[in-house]
């Protein structure tokens, strides 16, 4: 969704096509972390982390901050999320994986929350394609609205997915 985004590289359509990539994006778009509190958080071990974070900084979507010190006497490193993804159209890169890393990303995350606590929405529609356009279109505006306005320092962190499919089940 979106034409304003430039089509994505081979190296950054493939760094966007995992779900721990896409979450530690998600992780760092607020603040900060280290790798070491990258990896608390997702639960993983900290060199698993460290081979995403690379790969991540190395395609610009990820960039390191100031080093700070550690504990007894180490230096760390806190990564920040650049926004760069949000820029992306990796469906025109020819990699693979995309969409599945950004659904499984989602489902690992709501997973973390009380389902009952989720709102959640299903719409079944029938669209020519002028009308799809149209509702693609409006969406993207709200999505960029959004997306673009400075955030409260008040303000509660959410996420939100969006899928639009074609509906098998109801036939033609």
């Amino acid at each position: 969704m979106g034409t304003h985004r430039r089509p994505a590289t081979e190296a950054e359509a493939r760094a966007l096509a995992s779900s721990v990539r896409l979450r530690i994006l998600r992780l760092c778009l607020d603040e900060a972390l280290t790798n070491k509190e990258i990896a608390g958080r997702l639960g993983a071990h900290p060199a698993t982390t460290l081979h995403h974070v690379r790969k991540l900084v190395d395609t610009g979507f990820l960039a390191a901050e100031a080093h700070r010190p550690g504990p007894r006497g180490s230096t760390e490193i806190p990564y920040r999320a650049t926004g760069k993804s949000w820029e992306m159209d990796v469906k025109e890169s020819g990699v693979t994986g995309g969409n599945a890393a950004m659904l499984d990303a989602f489902l690992e995350e709501v997973r973390l929350v009380d389902v009952e606590e989720v709102d959640l929405t299903r719409l079944g529609l029938r669209l020519t394609a002028e009308g799809r356009s149209e509702l693609e279109r409006r969406l993207a505006e709200v999505f960029e609205d959004f997306r673009g306005r400075t955030p409260p320092p008040d303000g509660e962190a959410f996420s939100l997915f969006f899928a639009l499919h074609k509906d098998v089940s109801r036939g033609r």
